[in-house]
């Protein structure tokens, strides 16, 4: 009981090496199975992955789909956040950009097919006030082959979280410093270029990534209202995995091992851009 007094993070050992044992061994498991091909190393299901038609078209389709909706989320999370932290401390204000933390990503999902679909609320309404003379001439946005809804509930499912992130930074931050940029004739571009970016970019960017990597591989809101083709990755995944042909398991893992390598190496990239860049600030301050 002693080395847990004088060590409280002992207590988290457990849980964490519960956490390391099961992840970790999935992990290898799934490395091992896209490697492995009658008991010989080989990278053939990457080649076949890369090779693969399906796979590049839901690539591409799953990353444009990402870009933009993390694009749009921390574009308007950070409008909304410069102009809510003026009045974060009331209440209400916190309890309203609460609400939507509250509800997974599969209910809003629901609610784009309840409100959007050519048969949900909003298409009954345009038809009923004789904008459109049919439900079905209401636009497609749910199940559409340029990802519109999908993009849609990410972007308003993602800017709570965005805001959550960048309002303590927008707290912290020295707003005597815009008052001074505002004396010398600045305007609202030079308080944001000269004192708020420097501030948030770190935190923007960490955001913009933890996004980015779960819009790539999140898999309840594309099983909602995704097409039939492009698949985003993860239901092409889900369908290599589950379906009849077990040869396509080992290619399942190897696709998704190969998207997580490449959200890694756009991690590894802004560390190493984040780590250049506080190095440049310290040499200018004469650290």
């Amino acid at each position: 009981m002693k080395l847990f007094k004088k060590n409280s993070f002992l207590f988290l050992l457990p849980t964490f090496l519960l956490t390391i044992v099961l992840v970790g061994y999935g992990v290898m498991m799934a490395i091992s199975e896209s490697l492995h091909k009658d008991g010989r190393l080989t990278f053939q299901y990457y080649i076949d992955v890369f090779k693969n038609n399906n796979f590049i078209a839901s690539f591409s389709y799953s990353l444009w789909i990402a870009l933009v909706s993390t694009f749009f989320s921390m574009l308007i999370g950070l409008l909304i956040t410069r102009w809510l932290y003026h009045y974060w401390q009331k209440k209400f204000l916190k309890i309203i950009y609460w609400i939507p933390m509250l509800f997974p990503h599969f209910v809003w999902g629901y609610m784009m097919v309840l409100l959007f679909s050519q048969s949900g609320w909003f298409s009954s309404l345009a038809h009923r006030i004789g904008i459109i003379h049919h439900p079905d001439e209401f636009p497609v946005i749910i199940k559409d082959s340029h990802g519109i809804g999908i993009m849609i509930t990410y972007i308003w499912k993602e800017i709570p979280f965005v805001i959550l992130m960048l309002l303590p930074v927008y707290h912290q931050l020295n707003h005597q410093l815009s008052s001074v940029v505002k004396t010398l004739g600045g305007k609202d571009w030079d308080v944001f270029k000269a004192v708020e970016w420097p501030w948030i970019m770190p935190v923007l960017f960490e955001t913009s990534i933890i996004v980015f990597a779960f819009i790539l591989s999140a898999y309840e809101v594309p099983y909602l209202l995704d097409t039939t083709y492009p698949k985003m990755i993860p239901l092409l995944v889900y369908e290599w995995f589950f379906e009849g042909d077990w040869s396509n398991r080992p290619k399942a893992f190897a696709a998704m091992l190969s998207v997580t390598m490449f959200i890694f190496s756009i991690m590894m990239a802004y560390t190493s851009l984040l780590i250049k860049k506080r190095y440049q600030m310290m040499k200018g301050n004469g650290k």
